[in-house]
């Protein structure tokens, strides 16, 4: 049974399942993954004089809840920059810090580090791993140019930019590139609340990806998986 508002698709011979809330879901290891959390931005930017709302960490802890809750994980696999810097941890409040603790021990927990937080604290349970390789696919923060294997990441944070009827609008999305001999290789949609975008279509991304023979926007839409083409090799 397909979990509410994830949306199944193949990726490297498996049954993956990307979600509204941009997380994916990965039925035969019971697994759940999740980039770039960036838990305490907020307090981050607070420290340097620009006032966000502070109630980011909570948001994206609860959401996370909610998706585990509702896909019955039984691991969560987080794709780097976990927390906003490295001392982020030290910052959170004692809700989210309970939070944080309960899931990590009700679940086996993997933190991939990321650019944001290489000094990743150990003091919330889990296992701190710089990468993983999951069913032959290969798990890390940020794409490598020139990986032929499988693999997943985060970092780039994509954002789809289209204009439906006179309007702009921006909306969180996965990138999928597939090159030669039917590998495939996919950017996640960032998870925090407070994350931000880059254009789906950007040089960064794109480059990434390579080698590739077509690149692509996924995004899950009324219980289904939208394509939007962003580039194609010409030879």
């Amino acid at each position: 049974m397909v979990p509410a508002m994830f949306v199944p698709f193949p990726f490297a011979r498996h049954e993956l399942l990307l979600g509204q809330g941009h997380a994916l879901y990965w039925p035969a290891e019971r697994a759940l993954l999740v980039a770039d959390l960036h838990l305490e931005k907020a307090s981050w930017y607070a420290q340097r004089g620009q006032m966000l709302p502070p109630y980011d960490s909570r948001d994206t802890l609860e959401r996370l809840a909610d998706a585990v809750r509702i896909t019955g994980a039984r691991r969560v696999i987080t794709l780097g920059d976990n927390f906003h810097d490295d001392a982020g941890a030290l910052r959170l409040d004692t809700h989210c810090t309970g939070m944080l603790e309960a899931l990590t021990r009700a679940l086996d927990w993997v933190w991939i580090t990321g650019n944001h937080d290489e000094a990743l604290p150990k003091g919330f349970g889990g296992t701190i791993l710089p990468e993983l390789e999951l069913g032959g696919v290969i798990l890390r923060h940020e794409a490598r140019t020139g990986e032929t294997a499988p693999e997943l990441s985060g970092h780039y944070h994509p954002k789809l930019r289209v204009d439906v009827r006179g309007r702009h609008i921006a909306r969180p999305c996965a990138v999928l590139g597939r090159g030669a001999a039917r590998a495939e290789r996919m950017i996640l949609p960032a998870f925090g609340t407070l994350t931000g975008g880059m254009d789906a279509g950007a040089p960064e991304i794109l480059a990434a990806l390579q080698p590739a023979r077509q690149i692509e926007a996924l995004m899950p839409a009324r219980g289904r998986i939208a394509r939007f083409p962003l580039w194609q090799a010409t030879a």
